[in-house]
């Protein structure tokens, strides 16, 4: 199986200086990984620098065999997801906010709503479909935020700790949910976690950060 990400030398520095320094990392198309270690560790800046929104101070990140900076930036975020930590939806209904991706790429109505439709099921959230933003849980929200980025059918989707804000109950059928959808998909997906359990639960394999650096 190719790798669908390869970074070589890769350093990212922020105010406080160099906070990510990475020597070699392939992620395998298709696989997905967790991202683990302390608070502090990186990952968060990892997934930023593989959403293109921190610009790395040296090194390379290739995408699909590509430098990424050569990747156009509207043709690269066309083929990736990104859920933070915090959902950040629009105070609109619900499905407006799963839409959204779909109408900027100009799809036909009738294809954005069997679309954004699909995926309210899948993630068990139809019935909210007419509610504001404003009045969900957040665990509904983190459904929706997902389902926002999984229905543009993503190559490439990073989770910031999409388990965090959850109470345990949700926490587990989220946990299941995913279990069952990701393999269906066969989308390359790197999550950030503190949790054993949804690395074990999720992952097919897993990468500690510690210091900015790789420890296993």
């Amino acid at each position: 199986m190719s790798a669908l990400i390869e970074i070589r030398d890769l350093k990212i520095r922020r105010q406080q200086g160099i906070v990510l320094e990475i020597a070699r990392l392939d992620i395998e198309r298709g696989r997905v990984t967790a991202l683990v270690g302390p608070n502090g560790a990186g990952k968060t800046t990892l997934l930023l620098a593989l959403a293109r929104l921190l610009k790395p101070a040296c090194g390379e990140i290739r995408f699909d065999g590509q430098p990424l900076e050569t990747v156009s930036t509207l043709d690269y975020r066309r083929r990736i997801g990104l859920v933070m930590q915090d959902a950040l939806l629009l105070d609109r209904p619900v499905f407006d906010n799963v839409a959204l991706g779909l109408r900027f790429r100009r799809l036909p109505r009738p294809e954005i709503c069997r679309r954004v439709d699909e995926w309210l099921e899948r993630l068990g959230i139809s019935s909210l479909r007419s509610r504001k933003a404003t009045q969900l849980s957040g665990g509904e929200a983190q459904r929706v935020a997902l389902a926002r980025a999984l229905v543009l059918q993503p190559d490439l989707l990073l989770l910031d700790e999409p388990f965090k804000s959850l109470d345990e109950i949700s926490h587990a059928r989220l946990l299941a949910d995913l279990k069952n959808i990701l393999p269906q998909m066969n989308t390359t997906t790197l999550f950030t976690t503190h949790s054993t359990r949804d690395v074990r639960e999720l992952a097919d394999e897993k990468i500690s950060l510690r210091s900015g650096k790789i420890s296993e």
